[in-house]
Order: C-alpha cells, then structure tokens, then sequence
C-alpha cells in the first residue's frame, strides 16, 4: 500500500523531562520498527487478555489514562513524534503502568509490517491531522484503504474508535468506514460519547475554540461463519 504521509515531521520542543525518560525508558517501552516483525501479543502483553492499537496518541493523556484504569488490557501506541513519545514515557514512569508499549514509527508500515492479521480487539484514533484545506486532502490518514488495512488487523467483532473536532473530516471518515465491506456502523452516523474515553486538553482546546466533537464507533463484520451479535458497548 503505497501512502502519501498524513503527517509532517516537526522538530518540536522536548522538556528535560521528556528527554530523560525518553533516554531512560525508550529501550524498556519502545518497540523498534522493522519490515517482516510480526509483533507477538501474548509474549508482549502476557498478563493482558486483549490488545488496543492506539494510532498517533499525540502527547499520551488519553493513553496512559486508559491504561491505568484497564490494566487487563494491552494498549499499543504509535506516535512519530519524540516529545510525545518521551511524554508518555514519563505517564508510564508516573502511574507504574505495565501495560503500555510505543512503536515510534509510520503507522500504516506498522500495521503492514508488524501487526498481524485478526489480532486487535480494538484500534483508537484520536483526533488524526484533519488537514483542512482542500489541497492536503489527500494527506488525510483516513481512507477506505488505511481502514481495509486497519479492519484486515482487527479481530472478528473488534472495534475502530475514531474522533475528530472538524466537521469536514468528520463527514469524510463517516463516508470513507462506508465504503468499507468488512465494518459495520450499527449508528449508521455518528456514535453518541462513549463513557470510558478520556477527554484531554487537546480535545478542550478545539471546544473552546467552538468546534463539535464528533465520533464514530464501528465494528467488523463476524465471519459468515459467526452469528456474533455486534452490539455497540459502552465498555472497552
């Protein structure tokens, strides 16, 4: 799958204290990327009994929020940039958490690359670079094929969680997950707030500057073979 990139790699700026737990704990909670690694899960996560793909977790709030009250679940996140990923790292430090790992990479070569088929149980996307004007569209990470991608990683019945505070972007994504055959949209528009996710500074942010908070919630379709009722839940 050839790919133009969705985001622009910033310099940004580190704090001292996300330079040093990212010095400190990269080679404990980061996960080098590499062509043909198929991530083992079990081996990875072995007190969790299922694993959530978190694209672009950004400066980790939400993630190491998550983490900390389920930590019966395995949360994967990818990110490119260092300041967020040292941020987390630091989250990690803070709350003892066991059940976080970082792949500092391009996520669309991960998940070709790493994650294999039918093994997620859920995929968050956050808040993904709208990439507002019309010209940059096609940098814009949610497509039908990123979501055939992402839904051939997805267990049976699995969820994709993805939020955004831009209109445009919203309705894009609701017509693109249509587009494709293996998800189901049991709302058939956009998901009310679902309970559990976390809402971050960036998220209030984009309120106070008067945009909507949009979500989308969908699941993949069973295998003909199931009769797996896929019922939207209020429960990671």
């Amino acid at each position: 799958m050839h790919h133009i990139r969705s985001y622009v790699l910033r310099q940004g700026k580190i704090t001292k204290a996300q330079l040093k737990a990212y010095t400190e704990l990269k080679d404990t909670y980061c996960i080098s990327y590499g062509e043909g690694k198929l991530l083992d899960f079990p081996t990875l996560f072995p007190e969790q009994e299922r694993v959530v793909l978190e694209i672009g977790f950004g400066m980790g709030e939400a993630t190491a929020q998550l983490a900390e009250k389920m930590p019966g679940v395995g949360f994967l996140g990818i990110e490119v940039h260092t300041p967020g990923v040292g941020k987390l790292l630091l989250e990690i430090r803070k709350r003892e958490l066991s059940n976080v790992r970082i792949i500092q990479a391009d996520a669309i070569l991960v998940l070709q690359e790493m994650i294999p088929q039918e093994s997620l149980d859920g995929v968050h996307i956050f808040f993904p670079d709208p990439w507002p004007k019309k010209r940059h569209h096609k940098r814009r990470l949610i497509t039908k094929e990123f979501l055939t991608l992402v839904a051939s990683r997805m267990k049976a019945g699995a969820y994709l969680y993805l939020v955004t505070d831009w209109e445009d972007y919203a309705l894009w994504i609701l017509d693109e997950v249509s587009k494709c055959p293996l998800l189901r949209n049991s709302y058939n528009t956009f998901a009310p707030p679902i309970p559990w996710r976390p809402k971050t500074a960036f998220e209030q942010k984009g309120i106070r500057a008067g945009r909507r908070i949009h979500e989308v919630y969908v699941e993949k379709l069973p295998s003909a073979t199931s009769s797996t009722e896929l019922t939207p839940s209020t429960d990671l």
